[in-house]
């Protein structure tokens, strides 16, 4: 057995929990320290791992016991903490968006060195998406034609007690939850060569509606809804509506329609759940999970890099942030937009059981 691979985490907000459940269980990862801009959250944090030290951000990046950042800052800090870990020699998995802007995002990349950058969303590797993914490539659905992706809520204000950076750059629906849908489209039918999109905004301000700031208004900095049409370059035509202007709606996450048949997915955001087909002439079935990391939680893509996959690589991430960034330009200049960046359509993801991924290869 080889020495373990040495993440340090910077950012310890609720989505860090998450990550924790995950790699804390992992053969051959090791947490070995996390700071946070609340040094007591960092200490809080440290106390309850073993071996673990709580560190200011910059002794974290500067570590020699580090060989990952993984990245769970706000998005407007993602670049900043991505380059410098950069620098210091650091391998660097992020959360989504891999930055809040394009630019930033192909520096990253461009920066990288020997090092590698991957990045969230890592939903897509649960064995809901890979088995949908299993059942295109096996010629199910026939050529695929078309898909749909829907996410809408009335906005996070309802819920979050300190939303603000939901609306503000690097925030809004898109940015916010379209990775996961557009990541998995990428997946499911390839990198995307064209969009057209249409975005705005219903309000100036949003009401925080809990929490200690219950009542308060912020600020609206990006558009809160954003429909758009995307090209891929397989033939295939994906619509996308991301939105926190709806109260609900029962569309399905995703759905993939090809000559022969129909495939309805489960949220992705999740990492496993029901995958239905419908073939020409029969009815809708289930499909027998068949494809994916079973039972996985967020920071398989981690994972699956240490150990040699790249189903979560920072190309995807970059190509995802060029299908949004895109979107929201098109709507911009009310024509359709080429994509800078493509990726290679990543390979299927092998049925794992837990036992399997979460030891040592």
């Amino acid at each position: 057995m080889g020495s373990p691979h040495r993440v340090g985490i910077v950012g310890l907000g609720v989505i860090s929990g998450q990550y924790l459940a995950t790699l804390e269980g992992v053969s051959g990862i090791r947490i070995t320290a996390v700071a946070d801009l609340d040094a007591s959250r960092a200490e809080e944090a440290a106390a309850r791992i073993d071996g673990c030290r709580a560190l200011a951000v910059a002794e974290l990046l500067a570590d020699p016991e580090v060989d990952t950042v993984l990245n769970l800052t706000i998005p407007a800090a993602h670049a900043e903490i991505a380059l410098a870990a950069l620098a210091a020699g650091k391998n660097v998995y992020g959360e989504k968006p891999l930055a809040a802007t394009l630019p930033d995002a192909q520096r990253i990349m461009a920066e990288r060195g020997d090092a590698w950058v991957g990045g969230a969303p890592d939903t897509v590797l649960g064995t809901g998406i890979q088995t949908a993914r299993a059942a295109v490539d096996e010629g199910l659905i026939g050529r695929p034609l078309s898909a749909t992706a829907t996410w809408v809520s009335a906005g996070h204000e309802a819920w979050h007690p300190h939303p603000d950076f939901y609306y503000r750059e690097g925030g809004g629906p898109l940015l916010d939850m379209g990775p996961y849908y557009l990541t998995s489209l990428v997946h499911l039918l390839g990198p995307v060569v064209r969009v057209t999109g249409v975005s705005r905004r219903a309000r100036d301000e949003r009401t925080i509606a809990t929490g200690p700031r219950a009542g308060e208004q912020i600020p609206v900095e990006v558009d809160t809804h954003v429909t758009g049409i995307l090209k891929h370059a397989s033939g295939a035509v994906s619509t996308v509506v991301f939105s926190f202007d709806a109260v609900r709606s029962e569309a399905r996450p995703l759905e993939i329609h090809g000559e022969e048949g129909s495939l309805t997915l489960p949220d992705p955001n999740m990492f496993d759940g029901a995958v239905a087909l419908a073939r020409r002439g029969a009815e809708w079935q289930t499909l027998p999970v068949s494809a994916g990391y079973a039972d996985a939680g967020r920071g398989i893509g981690l994972i699956d890099i240490v150990r040699g996959g790249r189903g979560a690589d920072g190309s995807v991430a970059l190509h995802v942030l060029d299908i949004m960034s895109s979107l929201l330009e098109s709507g911009r200049r009310g024509a359709p937009l080429d994509l800078v960046t493509t990726v290679a359509r990543p390979a299927l993801v092998p049925l794992t059981p837990r036992e399997v991924w979460s030891r040592e290869a």
